[in-house]
């Protein structure tokens, strides 16, 4: 009986360490916030005006974790704000205060709905709208 527990034991560690080398260990189908896939290859402007500035520095702290640095979106998690279905007139200035207070449905990106953004004010969200603009016009986005 030992001979067959430890036989067990034995083939229970090789195929977990098969399984563990084999297949790789996925809690999120590899779309974690930390990927870093861009969907979205955009033009840097130079030069931000002081309001774009201070809204990229807000941006990168409170938004890039899921729609990546610089608004080029993230593979899996969500869409590139340096997109046509974000020009002002589809998407006015109010759409990312309202996204940023309530959260947002999904209607244009296979991504699911979008939470709101605790903590931020709307002077927050009009600086990162600054930032988001400056560069949508640097990618002929208007």
């Amino acid at each position: 009986m030992n001979r067959y527990l430890i036989a067990m034991v034995c083939a229970v560690v090789v195929s977990a360490g098969l399984l563990a080398v084999f297949y790789p260990w996925q809690t999120d189908n590899g779309n974690s916030a930390t990927d870093t896939r861009a969907l979205a290859d955009i033009i840097v402007p130079d030069a931000l005006s002081a309001r774009a500035r201070v809204g990229k520095g807000v941006y990168q702290a409170e938004c890039a974790a899921c729609h990546g640095t610089d608004a080029v979106g993230k593979d899996g998690i969500a869409p590139p704000l340096v997109h046509v279905i974000y020009e002002p007139s589809h998407h006015g200035d109010e759409a990312f205060q309202r996204a940023v207070a309530v959260g947002v449905r999904a209607h244009h990106w296979p991504f699911g709905n979008m939470p709101p953004v605790k903590g931020l004010t709307r002077a927050d969200v009009a600086m990162i709208v600054a930032y988001v603009r400056e560069l949508q016009q640097a990618n002929g986005i208007n």
